[in-house]
């Protein structure tokens, strides 16, 4: 009994800091959560890639025989979901990696592209194509408020930055929408 007690002194005492290299490290559901199933890792661009995952579930939840209101709630709440397992998953994956806002993070990206997609579910192709395109140039630029964002403490500052930037894209593309019926 005494060595067991000791045994679980000990695990419990152990520092969480990772040794070796990352890819020597075992990954656990925080990490998969934040890369997006593992599209972190896609060799180029990995922020697009996280970016078409959000378009692809825009694109599937407006492929859903419901009235729009009902595909937009479904969005917003997938899109809430993510999010709170992002600030989360974001921190755990800070640790993990060792660094601060990691590339392989992704799962800011499939947020941010889902609310700039959130209020044009079932759209064609071409509306979906200017959401997303629109959503990775106000990632990549981070205006105002967005690069500020960026440095809330852990998860929280990868999410929010990109949150800003999909708040900025819904904007741009619902002005683009709008002068589509004025003009």
């Amino acid at each position: 009994m005494r060595r067991l007690r000791t045994r679980i002194s000990k695990l419990t005492s152990m520092t969480r800091t990772p040794r070796g290299n990352v890819a020597e490290r075992p990954r656990g559901v925080a990490v998969w959560i934040a890369t997006s199933g593992g599209v972190g890792f896609f060799p180029i661009a990995p922020g697009t890639a996280g970016s078409a995952v959000g378009l692809g579930i825009v694109a599937g939840i407006g492929a859903l025989p419901l009235a729009r209101i009902w595909q937009q709630a479904a969005i917003a709440a997938v899109a809430l979901g993510l999010g709170a397992l992002g600030v989360w998953a974001g921190g755990q994956a800070e640790k993990y990696f060792a660094r601060t806002d990691p590339g392989q993070v992704v799962i800011d990206e499939v947020v941010g592209q889902m609310i700039t997609l959130f209020l044009w579910p079932g759209a064609n192709w071409r509306w979906l194509l200017a959401g997303f395109l629109l959503f990775r140039f106000f990632d990549v630029v981070k205006p105002f408020p967005a690069r500020r964002l960026e440095h809330a403490p852990g998860g929280w500052g990868i999410m929010l930055d990109d949150v800003a930037a999909g708040t900025y894209g819904a904007l741009a593309l619902g002005l683009f929408g709008w002068m589509r019926t004025v003009i």
